[in-house]
Order: C-alpha cells, then sequence, then structure tokens
C-alpha cells in the first residue's frame, strides 16, 4: 500500500491526532507500532461454542504472524452462537440472526479504528459467513483463517461418529433401538476435540468455500483445530495479510462473479449444507455481485459430486484432510473444466497455482472426475406451487428411494409439535412432515430442523418420511429435508394454507415440489386465512423479524 493511502493514519498522524495517539498509548502502544499498519485480529473466542474455545490461542499465532512481517495485530472481539446447544429450543432463533450482528460489529470495529487490514478468526456456523459478509461490503485487505474441524468421535461399537449421530441417537432411544447405557457413551464421546463439528455440516461448508472462493490459504477447510498445522497455518495467514495490504488486495478484487461460481461448483462437489445457499447469496449481496436460486441449479447441473461426507456417507473431515482437502477437490473439477482457474486469491496468487501439484491422496473419500457419486451436485433448488420462489434440498443427503415421494402433509405451526409428534409415534412410513411458520420472518430467525429429522433418522423413518419447512436445517440432517421454501408462512406464502392430508409430490431430480391443491381451492383457502400472531414481539428478534428478507434472497436485513 502506498504510505499515502495507509487507512490508519486517519488515527494516528499528524498534530490534529495528538488526542488519538494518547489513547493508543494508554492501550500500551509505542510509536514503533503506530508507525506500522494496524491490522484487527477479529477474534470469535468464547467459552460457549466447542469450535471457538482454541481461538484465543489461534489469534495469538495470528498476531505473531503479522508482527513477523512488520506489521502491529489489535485484537477485537466477535459474538458466535453454537448452533448445537441452540437446537431445539428459543435460543436456535437468534442463530441466523446473529450472523447480521457479526457482520455489523466487524464493519463498525474496521471502520471506527481505521484499521489497514483484517484477519478473520471465526470457526463455526453464522461467523464465517458474519465475517466474510461484512469484508465484503467495507472492502479492506482481509483474510479468513477459521479454528478448524474437531476429530471424529468414537460409538460404543468403535465406529467413527460425530454430533449429527448424537441427535440421531435420541430419535433411536425413544424407539428403544438403543438403551440408557448406549445413549450415555455417544453422548460422552461423539465430539471429543475441540474445533468445528466433523461432518460436512455448516461450519466446514463455509470454511470450505472460504478457500474455494479465494478468502483462505490452502488448508483452511480441513486441517483438524487439534493439528499443530492450524496454527502454523494461522502464522501464515497474520503474515499473508501483511502483503495484502503492501499490494492493496481487497475483498472485492477477489469475491468476482466467477469466484462465486467456482464456490458454487466446489460447493456441489463437496456436498455442503443447504445453509450455504443462504449464505453464499448473502455475502455475494454484500460484494455487489449477482446471484439467486436458478444459479444454483445452473452449477449443479455441470458439476459432479465427488464426496459423501458425514451425515452423507461415512467419511469425515480429518479423512478429506488427508484424501488432499479442498485443494484436491478442486484439481478433480479442474480435470473436467468445471472451474476458472485464472482467478486472484489471498495467496497472491490464481486458484491454479494454488492447486498445482495437488494429488487425490484416497479416491474413496474424493471420487475421480469421471467416477462421482452423481453427474449432478450436492445440492438442489425446487419450485412449485408451495414453493414458487423456491426452496433447497441437500440432495446428496437423501436416499434414493426418496428422490420421488408422494404422500399425505402432516401439518405442523412450528417445530415444537413436530417434534412432540414424531416422539409419540404419530408419524408414519410415507408422510410428509410439514414444519412451517419457521422462516425468517415467522420464526423469526428460520431455526434449523435437526432435532425432526435427527429423531426420523434415529427411528429408521428417514427412507419413508419426507420434511418440508420454510425453516431451515443444519447440515447434520440427512433424509428428504426440504428447507428454506419461499414465499415463507408468515408472508403469506402457499405453505400457510396446506391442510392435513393434503398430498405433496416431491421430484428432486426434475426440481419439483408442489401440493395437489388447485390455484382455486388456494384462493379460497388464503380468503379465510386468519394471520398467526407473531412467535416474538419484543427485543432485537422483533426487529429482525420486521427488516429480513425472504430465505431465497439470503435472509439479509434490508
Amino acid at each position: 500500500m502506498a504510505m499515502e493511502s495507509r487507512r490508519s493514519w486517519q488515527a494516528t498522524k499528524g498534530v490534529e491526532r495528538t488526542p488519538n495517539r494518547s489513547l493508543f498509548y494508554a492501550c500500551g502502544f509505542t510509536d514503533e507500532e503506530l508507525e506500522r499498519p494496524l491490522i484487527g485480529v477479529v477474534s470469535a473466542y468464547s467459552e460457549i461454542v466447542p469450535g471457538h474455545v482454541h481461538l484465543d490461542k489461534l489469534a495469538e499465532a495470528v498476531k505473531a504472524g503479522v508482527r513477523m512481517a512488520g506489521g502491529t495485530p489489535i485484537l477485537v472481539p466477535s459474538i458466535g452462537v453454537c448452533d448445537g446447544i441452540t437446537m431445539g429450543h428459543a435460543g436456535m432463533r437468534y442463530s441466523l440472526a446473529s450472523r447480521e450482528l457479526i457482520a455489523d460489529s466487524v464493519e463498525t470495529m474496521a471502520m471506527a479504528h481505521c484499521f489497514d487490514g483484517l484477519v478473520l478468526v471465526p470457526n463455526c456456523d453464522k461467523i464465517v459467513p458474519g465475517m466474510l459478509m461484512a469484508a465484503a461490503r467495507i472492502n479492506i485487505p482481509s483474510i479468513v483463517i477459521s479454528g478448524g474441524p474437531m476429530l471424529a468421535g468414537r460409538n460404543y461399537e468403535g465406529k467413527p461418529v460425530s454430533l449429527s449421530y448424537t441427535f440421531e441417537a435420541v430419535g433411536a432411544r425413544k424407539a428403544n433401538l438403543i438403551d440408557d447405557g448406549q445413549l450415555q457413551q455417544i453422548e460422552q464421546n461423539s465430539c471429543p476435540t475441540c474445533g468445528s463439528c466433523s461432518g460436512m455440516y455448516t461450519a466446514n461448508s463455509m470454511n470450505c468455500l472460504c478457500e474455494a472462493i479465494g478468502m483462505a490459504l490452502p488448508g483452511n477447510g480441513t486441517i483438524p483445530a487439534v493439528y499443530s498445522a492450524r496454527t502454523q497455518l494461522a502464522k501464515k495467514a497474520g503474515m499473508q495479510i501483511m502483503e495484502l495490504v503492501k499490494k492493496d488486495i481487497k475483498p472485492r478484487d477477489i469475491l468476482t462473479p466467477q469466484a462465486f461460481e467456482n464456490a458454487l461448483t466446489v460447493d456441489m462437489a463437496l456436498g455442503c449444507s443447504s445453509n450455504s445457499v443462504l449464505h453464499l447469496l448473502a455475502i455475494a449481496n454484500e460484494a455487489q455481485v449477482p446471484m439467486d436460486l436458478h444459479k444454483m441449479n445452473e452449477v449443479s447441473a455441470k458439476t459432479p459430486n465427488l464426496c459423501h461426507l458425514a451425515p452423507a456417507g461415512p467419511h469425515y473431515i480429518q479423512e478429506l484432510n488427508a484424501a488432499g482437502g479442498v485443494r484436491a477437490v478442486m484439481a478433480e473439477l479442474d480435470k473436467g473444466g468445471c472451474l476458472d482457474t485464472s482467478l486472484l486469491t489471498v495467496t497472491g496468487k490464481t486458484v491454479a497455482e494454488n492447486i498445482a501439484g495437488a494429488v487425490n491422496g484416497n479416491p474413496e473419500i474424493i471420487r475421480p472426475f469421471e467416477n462421482p457419486y452423481s453427474p449432478t451436485g450436492g445440492l438442489a433448488i425446487l419450485w412449485g406451487n408451495i414453493a414458487e420462489n423456491g426452496c433447497v434440498v441437500k440432495r446428496s443427503a437423501v436416499a434414493p428411494e426418496m428422490l420421488v415421494h408422494s404422500g399425505p402433509a402432516r401439518v405442523f405451526d412450528g417445530e415444537d409439535d413436530a417434534i412432540k409428534a414424531i416422539y409419540e409415534g404419530r408419524i408414519h412410513p410415507g408422510d410428509v412432515v410439514v414444519i412451517r411458520y419457521e422462516g425468517p420472518k415467522g420464526g423469526p430467525g428460520m431455526r434449523e430442523m435437526l432435532n425432526p429429522t435427527s429423531a426420523l433418522a434415529g427411528m429408521g423413518l428417514d427412507k419413508s418420511v419426507a420434511l418440508i419447512t420454510d425453516g431451515r436445517f443444519s447440515g447434520a440432517s440427512r433424509g428428504a429435508s426440504i428447507g428454506h421454501v419461499s414465499p415463507e408462512a408468515a408472508e403469506g406464502g402457499a405453505i400457510a394454507y396446506l391442510k392435513e392430508g393434503d398430498i405433496i409430490e416431491i421430484d428432486i431430480p426434475n426440481s419439483k415440489v408442489n401440493a395437489q391443491v388447485t390455484e382455486a381451492e388456494f384462493a379460497a383457502r388464503r380468503a379465510k386465512h386468519v394471520a398467526k400472531e407473531p412467535n416474538v414481539k419484543s427485543g432485537w428478534l422483533a426487529r429482525y423479524a420486521r427488516l429480513v428478507s425472504s430465505a431465497d434472497q439470503g435472509a439479509v436485513m434490508k
């Protein structure tokens, strides 16, 4: 960066900034430190999120890297919600909403204190996209270094497991398929280390996509949290931000339309969480890159699904890392000409340079391009008379026999009533569970339906029962779990007018989801409909409900 353009000088240079400098001195900074570029190290460290409990140490490694490269690191905080801990109760309403608070807080700290660059240190579900949204919005040199995945645990049979298995075990216990001792063993051993939960859930999906889109160094998505290589990567990220500042490489130089298409391509190949759709739309909005749900299916149609990681298959992120990680996946995709490898990344090099020499070390973990799990991507967008603006399903986690399904609607105005019905054995093979008023506005906050989907899976119903909601799903969900129905019930979407017993037709290969209800009948139901009272009428969530957009627009605040 040219000396005349250093942003931090707005707060540190000249006679007029004497009072400002006095406050830097009060924090313990020296003249020598103020002469160097000021780098904000935004850490989501806390003692309540397993993916974040070690970020204090990772942030210190980042700071060491910044100092080694001639900068002055300044640690600032970010909030972060643990989706697993909030699952199944009112706390989950705050999860997606927290993404907007995170983006706003990163913007606030960076702009208020005139940082020259940012190193973003997130790990879990909403924190990664929230920080990326802020980076795209304020557009100062930035790099992401995530906390990394936890290692897989072991169940009572010695098989590798992760958090999704724990949720499913509850359903298995309710159905008396396992006993209390087996449930306790699962509870105590499924999450054995710090880090983001070990399957291809939302956190690991977004950490891999940070790498694919060019905003993180190679290895960011897959190096386990407890490996020394993660600490080394953090130091390298701290050093690399100084190169980005020197060369004035900003997020929007990297976050181009072609980079988003690369990210979508890797998303489809990996079989990422359906939440990645929401987050890529939101990041693209901040980067001023046009994107809609039709783009998702366009990319999916030409991208093979190369990985079946938990919950879609038996493999975990540590195995993906050992097989070559995201670089190896991208190298396989490059064989088929699926990527634009000319694009700039935070390494200062192109995608082609980043993946040069990458080797697929295990074709069982990363299928070769010519032998994919399926010729199309892991996610699919569906449309129909109950989802006029679209909905999303993680196709790679759907049993083949459920790709096309027809059955009677079992309708619930919220997750709590639905999970009660499932636990009580009132859901039967062939049913289509409909959970509404859980969308961005209606929830508010678009709760994840991991408890219902896990209960169905644990009871052995995931291959015979579908679930449709205007809420969303954890990346840990599997089965015919169709979410993000837009328009949502609270905005007058057709899902609000479904009745118990309506026949729902699902055709995932042909991107369709419809109710056997005529337009005239929907109109008659709409005319008689009485609007549901809001679930939350005060506080931050009530404000969020007033301002949040539809899921098909990324559930961003307008």
